[in-house]
Protein backbone atom coordinates (compact mmCIF):
# COMPACT_ATOMS: atom_id res chain seq x y z
CA UNK A 1 0.00 0.00 0.00
CA UNK A 2 2.78 2.40 0.80
CA UNK A 3 4.51 1.48 -2.47
CA UNK A 4 1.39 2.35 -4.41
CA UNK A 5 1.11 5.63 -2.65
CA UNK A 6 4.73 6.40 -3.55
CA UNK A 7 4.09 5.65 -7.21
CA UNK A 8 1.04 7.89 -7.21
CA UNK A 9 3.04 10.63 -5.66
CA UNK A 10 5.79 10.30 -8.24
CA UNK A 11 3.23 10.37 -11.04
CA UNK A 12 1.71 13.54 -9.69
CA UNK A 13 5.12 15.08 -9.36
CA UNK A 14 6.07 14.12 -12.90
CA UNK A 15 2.82 15.65 -14.22
CA UNK A 16 3.65 18.90 -12.53
CA UNK A 17 7.23 19.00 -13.83
CA UNK A 18 7.99 21.07 -16.97
CA UNK A 19 8.58 19.07 -20.21
CA UNK A 20 12.12 18.03 -20.92
CA UNK A 21 14.07 18.74 -24.14
CA UNK A 22 13.51 15.19 -25.31
CA UNK A 23 9.80 15.58 -24.97
CA UNK A 24 9.85 18.86 -26.84
CA UNK A 25 11.95 17.33 -29.61
CA UNK A 26 9.57 14.36 -29.90
CA UNK A 27 6.58 16.70 -30.10
CA UNK A 28 8.31 18.73 -32.81
CA UNK A 29 9.16 15.59 -34.71
CA UNK A 30 5.56 14.46 -34.38
CA UNK A 31 4.27 17.79 -35.70
CA UNK A 32 6.74 17.62 -38.57
CA UNK A 33 5.60 14.12 -39.42
CA UNK A 34 2.00 15.29 -39.35
CA UNK A 35 2.85 18.13 -41.74
CA UNK A 36 4.69 15.76 -44.08
CA UNK A 37 1.77 13.34 -43.95
CA UNK A 38 -0.61 16.16 -44.83
CA UNK A 39 1.65 17.22 -47.73
CA UNK A 40 1.75 13.65 -49.00
CA UNK A 41 -2.01 13.44 -48.87
CA UNK A 42 -2.32 16.71 -50.81
CA UNK A 43 0.20 15.49 -53.40
CA UNK A 44 -1.67 12.22 -53.70
CA UNK A 45 -4.95 14.06 -54.24
CA UNK A 46 -3.33 16.32 -56.86
CA UNK A 47 -1.84 13.28 -58.57
CA UNK A 48 -5.22 11.55 -58.64
CA UNK A 49 -6.85 14.64 -60.15
CA UNK A 50 -4.06 14.95 -62.71
CA UNK A 51 -4.39 11.28 -63.61
CA UNK A 52 -8.13 11.68 -63.91
CA UNK A 53 -7.71 14.77 -66.10
CA UNK A 54 -5.16 12.92 -68.22
CA UNK A 55 -7.54 10.01 -68.57
CA UNK A 56 -10.34 12.35 -69.60
CA UNK A 57 -8.06 14.02 -72.15
CA UNK A 58 -7.06 10.62 -73.50
CA UNK A 59 -10.71 9.56 -73.75
CA UNK A 60 -11.51 12.83 -75.53
CA UNK A 61 -8.68 12.22 -78.01
CA UNK A 62 -9.91 8.67 -78.62
CA UNK A 63 -13.46 9.95 -79.16
CA UNK A 64 -12.21 12.58 -81.62
CA UNK A 65 -10.17 9.94 -83.47
CA UNK A 66 -13.20 7.65 -83.71
CA UNK A 67 -15.31 10.52 -85.01
CA UNK A 68 -12.66 11.30 -87.62
CA UNK A 69 -12.57 7.62 -88.61
CA UNK A 70 -16.35 7.58 -89.03
CA UNK A 71 -16.14 10.65 -91.25
CA UNK A 72 -13.49 8.95 -93.37
CA UNK A 73 -15.70 5.87 -93.67
CA UNK A 74 -18.61 8.02 -94.84
CA UNK A 75 -16.42 9.83 -97.38
CA UNK A 76 -15.01 6.50 -98.57
CA UNK A 77 -18.50 5.08 -99.08
CA UNK A 78 -19.52 8.25 -100.89
CA UNK A 79 -16.52 8.00 -103.21
CA UNK A 80 -17.24 4.32 -103.83
CA UNK A 81 -20.83 5.22 -104.66
CA UNK A 82 -19.70 7.84 -107.17
CA UNK A 83 -17.25 5.35 -108.70
CA UNK A 84 -20.03 2.75 -109.01
CA UNK A 85 -22.30 5.31 -110.69
CA UNK A 86 -19.54 6.27 -113.13
CA UNK A 87 -18.84 2.60 -113.83
CA UNK A 88 -22.52 1.99 -114.53
CA UNK A 89 -22.67 5.02 -116.84
CA UNK A 90 -19.55 3.79 -118.66
CA UNK A 91 -21.07 0.33 -119.09
CA UNK A 92 -24.29 1.85 -120.44
CA UNK A 93 -22.27 3.94 -122.88
CA UNK A 94 -20.27 0.85 -123.89
CA UNK A 95 -23.53 -1.04 -124.53
CA UNK A 96 -24.83 1.81 -126.67
CA UNK A 97 -21.58 2.00 -128.65
CA UNK A 98 -21.63 -1.76 -129.12
CA UNK A 99 -25.15 -1.56 -130.58
CA UNK A 100 -24.12 1.27 -132.90
CA UNK A 101 -21.03 -0.68 -133.97
CA UNK A 102 -23.13 -3.75 -134.77
CA UNK A 103 -25.61 -1.72 -136.78
CA UNK A 104 -22.94 0.09 -138.77
CA UNK A 105 -21.08 -3.14 -139.46
CA UNK A 106 -24.19 -4.84 -140.78
CA UNK A 107 -25.07 -1.82 -142.89
CA UNK A 108 -21.58 -1.77 -144.34
CA UNK A 109 -21.80 -5.47 -145.23
CA UNK A 110 -25.17 -4.92 -146.85
CA UNK A 111 -23.80 -2.03 -148.93
CA UNK A 112 -20.78 -4.10 -149.99
CA UNK A 113 -23.05 -6.95 -151.09
CA UNK A 114 -25.22 -4.53 -153.02
CA UNK A 115 -22.17 -3.01 -154.69
CA UNK A 116 -20.90 -6.47 -155.62
CA UNK A 117 -24.24 -7.25 -157.22
CA UNK A 118 -24.14 -4.04 -159.21
CA UNK A 119 -20.62 -4.75 -160.43
CA UNK A 120 -21.44 -8.21 -161.77
CA UNK A 121 -21.17 -8.53 -165.58
CA UNK A 122 -24.52 -8.21 -167.26
CA UNK A 123 -26.10 -6.37 -164.39
CA UNK A 124 -28.62 -3.99 -165.82
CA UNK A 125 -27.94 -1.60 -162.97
CA UNK A 126 -24.20 -1.66 -163.65
CA UNK A 127 -24.42 -1.05 -167.42
CA UNK A 128 -22.89 2.24 -168.41
CA UNK A 129 -25.12 2.86 -171.39
CA UNK A 130 -28.81 2.54 -170.96
CA UNK A 131 -31.69 3.60 -173.17
CA UNK A 132 -33.11 6.95 -172.34
CA UNK A 133 -36.51 6.51 -170.83
CA UNK A 134 -39.29 8.93 -171.24
CA UNK A 135 -39.16 11.63 -168.65
CA UNK A 136 -41.55 10.96 -165.80
CA UNK A 137 -42.87 13.37 -163.25
CA UNK A 138 -40.32 13.88 -160.52
CA UNK A 139 -41.04 11.88 -157.36
CA UNK A 140 -39.08 11.35 -154.20
CA UNK A 141 -36.60 8.49 -154.74
CA UNK A 142 -37.44 5.33 -152.85
CA UNK A 143 -35.15 4.69 -149.90
CA UNK A 144 -32.85 1.71 -149.99
CA UNK A 145 -33.14 -0.87 -147.20
CA UNK A 146 -30.11 0.57 -145.45
CA UNK A 147 -31.39 4.13 -145.71
CA UNK A 148 -34.81 3.14 -144.40
CA UNK A 149 -33.24 1.34 -141.47
CA UNK A 150 -30.84 4.15 -140.64
CA UNK A 151 -33.52 6.84 -140.72
CA UNK A 152 -35.71 4.76 -138.42
CA UNK A 153 -32.86 4.20 -135.96
CA UNK A 154 -32.05 7.91 -135.99
CA UNK A 155 -35.67 8.75 -135.14
CA UNK A 156 -35.73 6.29 -132.23
CA UNK A 157 -32.27 6.67 -130.75
CA UNK A 158 -31.40 10.29 -131.38
CA UNK A 159 -34.67 12.17 -131.84
CA UNK A 160 -36.78 10.06 -129.45
CA UNK A 161 -39.56 9.99 -132.06
CA UNK A 162 -40.52 6.45 -131.21
CA UNK A 163 -43.79 6.02 -133.12
CA UNK A 164 -42.63 7.08 -136.62
CA UNK A 165 -39.33 5.29 -136.13
CA UNK A 166 -41.10 2.09 -135.08
CA UNK A 167 -43.44 2.21 -138.06
CA UNK A 168 -40.49 2.59 -140.44
CA UNK A 169 -38.81 -0.43 -138.85
CA UNK A 170 -42.01 -2.45 -139.09
CA UNK A 171 -42.09 -1.60 -142.80
CA UNK A 172 -38.42 -2.58 -143.09
CA UNK A 173 -38.95 -5.96 -141.40
CA UNK A 174 -41.90 -6.74 -143.68
CA UNK A 175 -40.03 -5.81 -146.86
CA UNK A 176 -36.65 -7.28 -146.03
CA UNK A 177 -37.06 -10.43 -143.90
CA UNK A 178 -33.79 -11.85 -145.29
CA UNK A 179 -31.73 -8.72 -144.73
CA UNK A 180 -28.72 -8.78 -142.40
CA UNK A 181 -30.35 -6.01 -140.37
CA UNK A 182 -33.64 -7.86 -139.95
CA UNK A 183 -32.98 -9.06 -136.37
CA UNK A 184 -31.71 -5.62 -135.45
CA UNK A 185 -34.95 -4.11 -136.72
CA UNK A 186 -36.96 -6.46 -134.49
CA UNK A 187 -34.88 -5.44 -131.50
CA UNK A 188 -35.28 -1.72 -132.14
CA UNK A 189 -39.04 -2.11 -132.56
CA UNK A 190 -38.99 -3.46 -129.01
CA UNK A 191 -36.86 -0.49 -127.93
CA UNK A 192 -39.39 1.87 -129.55
CA UNK A 193 -42.29 0.25 -127.69
CA UNK A 194 -40.30 0.67 -124.48
CA UNK A 195 -39.76 4.36 -125.28
CA UNK A 196 -43.52 4.71 -125.86
CA UNK A 197 -44.05 3.13 -122.40
CA UNK A 198 -45.94 0.27 -124.02
CA UNK A 199 -44.02 -2.18 -121.87
CA UNK A 200 -46.21 -5.25 -122.52
CA UNK A 201 -45.73 -4.89 -126.29
CA UNK A 202 -42.02 -4.29 -125.77
CA UNK A 203 -41.72 -7.54 -123.78
CA UNK A 204 -43.54 -9.54 -126.46
CA UNK A 205 -41.52 -7.99 -129.28
CA UNK A 206 -38.19 -8.62 -127.55
CA UNK A 207 -39.23 -12.20 -126.81
CA UNK A 208 -39.19 -12.85 -130.56
CA UNK A 209 -35.53 -11.89 -130.66
CA UNK A 210 -34.71 -14.00 -127.57
CA UNK A 211 -36.61 -17.10 -128.71
CA UNK A 212 -35.92 -17.13 -132.43
CA UNK A 213 -32.42 -15.62 -132.57
CA UNK A 214 -30.76 -16.70 -129.33
CA UNK A 215 -27.29 -16.76 -130.91
CA UNK A 216 -27.58 -13.24 -132.36
CA UNK A 217 -25.63 -10.38 -130.81
CA UNK A 218 -28.89 -8.57 -130.04
CA UNK A 219 -30.26 -11.43 -127.88
CA UNK A 220 -28.57 -10.42 -124.60
CA UNK A 221 -29.52 -6.78 -125.19
CA UNK A 222 -33.12 -7.86 -125.81
CA UNK A 223 -33.15 -9.87 -122.58
CA UNK A 224 -31.80 -6.94 -120.58
CA UNK A 225 -34.36 -4.52 -122.04
CA UNK A 226 -37.12 -7.07 -121.43
CA UNK A 227 -36.13 -7.31 -117.75
CA UNK A 228 -36.23 -3.51 -117.50
CA UNK A 229 -39.70 -3.53 -119.05
CA UNK A 230 -40.87 -6.00 -116.37
CA UNK A 231 -39.39 -3.71 -113.76
CA UNK A 232 -41.18 -0.68 -115.25
CA UNK A 233 -44.45 -2.61 -114.92
CA UNK A 234 -43.72 -3.20 -111.24
CA UNK A 235 -43.08 -6.92 -111.78
CA UNK A 236 -39.85 -7.18 -109.85
CA UNK A 237 -39.95 -10.97 -109.65
CA UNK A 238 -39.96 -11.47 -113.43
CA UNK A 239 -37.40 -8.71 -113.80
CA UNK A 240 -34.98 -10.50 -111.45
CA UNK A 241 -35.68 -13.87 -113.06
CA UNK A 242 -34.94 -12.48 -116.51
CA UNK A 243 -31.75 -10.82 -115.26
CA UNK A 244 -30.61 -14.15 -113.77
CA UNK A 245 -31.34 -15.96 -117.04
CA UNK A 246 -29.32 -13.31 -118.88
CA UNK A 247 -26.31 -13.90 -116.63
CA UNK A 248 -26.55 -17.66 -117.10
CA UNK A 249 -27.11 -17.58 -120.87
CA UNK A 250 -24.63 -14.80 -121.75
CA UNK A 251 -22.11 -14.63 -118.88
CA UNK A 252 -19.45 -12.82 -120.90
CA UNK A 253 -21.68 -10.09 -122.30
CA UNK A 254 -21.66 -6.49 -121.16
CA UNK A 255 -25.39 -6.87 -120.50
CA UNK A 256 -24.62 -9.62 -117.96
CA UNK A 257 -22.52 -7.13 -115.99
CA UNK A 258 -25.45 -4.70 -115.95
CA UNK A 259 -27.73 -7.53 -114.80
CA UNK A 260 -25.38 -8.37 -111.91
CA UNK A 261 -25.44 -4.73 -110.86
CA UNK A 262 -29.23 -4.69 -110.96
CA UNK A 263 -29.54 -7.87 -108.86
CA UNK A 264 -27.04 -6.54 -106.30
CA UNK A 265 -29.21 -3.47 -105.73
CA UNK A 266 -32.59 -5.20 -105.77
Amino acid sequence: MRFIMVLLGLSLLSGCMPPSQNQLRMEMDLEQMKRRLAQLEVQKADSSQSTLAGSENQQLQVAESLAGLDNLRVEFQSVNGRIDDLSQDNRALADELSLIKDDLGLQLNALENRLAELEKPGSSQGTAAAPVAAKKPETAPELTAEQLYQEAIDLIRNKKEYVPGRKMLESFSQKYPDHDLYVNSLYWIGEAFYGEKQYEKSILQLQDVISKFASHSKAPAAMLKQALAFNALGDGENARTTMQKLIEAYPDSTQAEAAKKYLAKS
